[in-house]
């Protein structure tokens, strides 16, 4: 946990907050915090900055707060994943959430289990938690916006023209024979498939709405380790 991240519940008045359960366990048996201490804090959706310890008890702290720096900027692009497994989608949305992405679709596919839609772990409860987690990973505090879209050609012929409007489109699809590009550090509506990737005429579909298809080499990746590696890829700096 680099950043104590806030919610409006902690607040005790405008610069004070009352920290208990994970966060305070954190606090004292990793960072083994004292009185007089100093921490990285940020509010969900607002501003990050520094807190001092000023009391310490059995299962709480007392923080005050200064937060006056705006978090990271979040990365231009939308991600569109067709729904994974549902043991899959906490690790998939906690990395994610630490490299900066702010709008997830999560949609359906042909070889998207229907199972999967019933899953616990797709709960805001659950998904919000794995975010939180993100967040306090990355130092940031702004919370990824997730959709849900069951039905594929409606979601694409419909409302993803609009979503990636301005945007580079990109379909990532093992079985095209052109290479993915890297380092295109501009606004971008990245698509990726489920497990075993896209039929060929939901490649077309998206294809129709100008979306071209590119592969990552000669390796198949778990859909859990494609996701970071294609983000990592496409908004690299070196």
């Amino acid at each position: 946990m680099n950043l104590v991240l806030l919610n409006e519940n902690d607040f005790t008045d405008n610069t004070h907050v009352r920290i208990s359960g994970r966060r305070f366990e954190h606090l004292t048996r990793v960072t083994k915090i004292k009185s007089g201490d100093t921490v990285i804090c940020g509010q969900i959706n607002g501003k990050t900055g520094t807190g001092m310890i000023r009391r310490l008890a059995i299962n709480c702290c007392d923080i005050e707060v200064t937060l006056d720096t705006e978090p990271p900027a979040p990365l231009p692009m939308n991600l569109v994943l067709a729904l994974p497994r549902p043991k899959m989608i906490r690790r998939i949305i906690q990395a994610v959430t630490t490299l900066g992405v702010k709008n997830i679709f999560l949609i359906n596919s042909w070889r998207v289990e229907k199972s999967y839609w019933q899953s616990p772990f797709l709960k805001q409860e659950n998904l919000e938690q794995q975010m939180i987690l993100g967040l306090e990973q990355a130092k940031d505090t702004v919370l990824p916006v997730i959709h849900f879209k069951r039905f594929f050609k409606k979601f694409v012929e419909n409302e993803l023209p609009d979503i990636s409007k301005g945007t580079r489109r990109i379909t990532a699809h093992p079985k095209t024979k052109t290479l993915c590009p890297s380092g295109i550090n501009a606004p971008l509506t990245l698509v990726i498939g489920p497990e075993g990737g896209f039929i060929d005429i939901e490649i077309q579909t998206l294809e129709n709405q100008g979306f071209q298809s590119y592969h990552i080499g000669p390796r198949i990746l778990k859909v859990e380790t494609a996701v970071p590696y294609l983000i990592s890829r496409m908004f690299t700096t070196g």
